[in-house]
Parts: C-alpha cells; sequence; structure tokens
C-alpha cells in the first residue's frame, strides 16, 4: 500500500492518502503535537470526509474526548490503544 501526500486546508500536519479494502483513508500524526494542534488538525481532516467509503485516521497521544463531543453529531469514530500507549481513532461520517 503506498501512501500519498495529499494537501489539507488549514492543517498544520501532513496528511497521506491511501485506499485499502474499497475505502479512501486520510491520515495524520498529531502524537508530538501540543493543544489546540490535534484538534484543529482533525476538525481540517474531517472536512475531506465526502463519501461513506472515506475515513480519517488520526493518532493521538491521548485519546481526544472533548473532540468526540464536539463532533457526535455528525461523525462516528473508533478508538483503539496502540501497543506504545498512542491512539488511533479513526471516523466517518454519519
Amino acid at each position: 500500500m503506498s501512501k500519498e501526500l495529499v494537501e489539507v486546508e488549514f492543517a498544520t500536519l501532513d496528511f497521506y492518502k491511501y485506499e485499502k479494502d474499497g475505502l479512501v483513508y486520510y491520515e495524520f500524526n498529531a502524537v508530538e503535537c501540543t493543544p489546540p494542534e490535534p484538534m484543529v488538525n482533525t476538525m481540517s481532516g474531517l472536512k475531506m470526509l465526502q463519501g461513506e467509503n472515506d475515513r480519517l485516521v488520526g493518532i493521538y497521544f491521548h485519546e481526544p474526548f472533548p473532540l468526540y463531543q464536539r463532533i457526535s453529531a455528525n461523525f462516528e469514530y473508533k478508538s483503539e490503544e496502540l501497543e506504545n500507549g498512542d491512539f488511533e481513532v479513526v471516523f466517518r461520517k454519519k
């Protein structure tokens, strides 16, 4: 699987696009960031999700609970703690 660097408006981190199992993923890593940068980048990335096959993957140093409350009306998410203690959260449009 190859990942392509994509430009995301208002993002301060690199975003990568790739396809897997018929889904299109946009991915970024906010582990090294301090607030509000993870939320700013997540909100910018969520704008990329146009169809039911689009997903946003964010990697965070802790689970972003305040973000969940802010987006719950329009987006679903699945969070998984990684072996190193970081969190991978996959978002999709409702």
